[in-house]
């Protein structure tokens, strides 16, 4: 066996181990994709709200991070348009909403803040009501319904995103794998008639 032979089963002994190595690291990145489900529109009697929430945004990571203190916010793109035949729709809408939380280790408890509720702090004990809180948008106010045409034709998208963790530099080494749990779902549309 030549010396180039020898090198190279070693180099492709090493580039299996490392590809393995690597494929075991990014197993969260292949876990279910978040996405946005159950939307719903409906109005009062002077607005457009809407009701969404995001899907499997939650991996063991994250929460393993939350527990450790990490402050997380998802934030949540709403966006109106006016649909327009052969022309560029218009936009009439654009909401950014952001939902926090942090975890008190002394008090046991989860504050969520909800920027769409006055960013008024929600204290919950249990962390399954904690994850319902920030995945979910509940009668969200779009627009005005003045600001409507009857019978015309109108598209709200929305898509959210976990909002990429600032951490002290000290710390980037011990949390490389935080940036295995960032999500942000595909647009979601829905198309109506007012």
């Amino acid at each position: 066996m030549s010396t180039f032979e020898f090198i190279s089963r070693k180099a492709r002994s090493a580039s299996v181990i490392i590809f393995t190595i690597c494929l075991l690291l990014s197993s969260p990145v292949w876990a279910e994709k978040a996405g946005i489900a159950d939307i719903m529109l409906n109005t009062t009697k002077d607005d457009l709200l809407v009701h969404f929430k995001v899907t499997n945004c939650f991996t063991e990571e994250m929460e393993k991070a939350i527990k450790n203190g990490i402050n997380t916010t998802f934030t949540f793109f709403i966006e109106l348009y006016e649909v327009i035949d052969f022309q560029l729709d218009k936009k009439i809408a654009d909401l950014n909403v952001s939902h926090d939380i942090k975890y008190d280790n002394l008090k046991k408890t989860y504050t969520v803040t909800l920027s769409e509720k006055n960013k008024k702090p929600i204290l919950v004990k249990d962390f399954d009501e904690a994850k319902k809180l920030m995945s979910k948008i509940a009668g969200l106010k779009v627009i005005e319904l003045s600001n409507l045409q009857k019978g015309k034709r109108y598209q709200i998208s929305m898509m959210a995103e976990l909002e990429k963790i600032e951490l002290p530099l000290y710390l980037h080494y011990i949390f490389f794998f935080l940036s295995l749990w960032d999500f942000e779902t595909s647009w979601y549309a829905v198309d109506f008639r007012y």
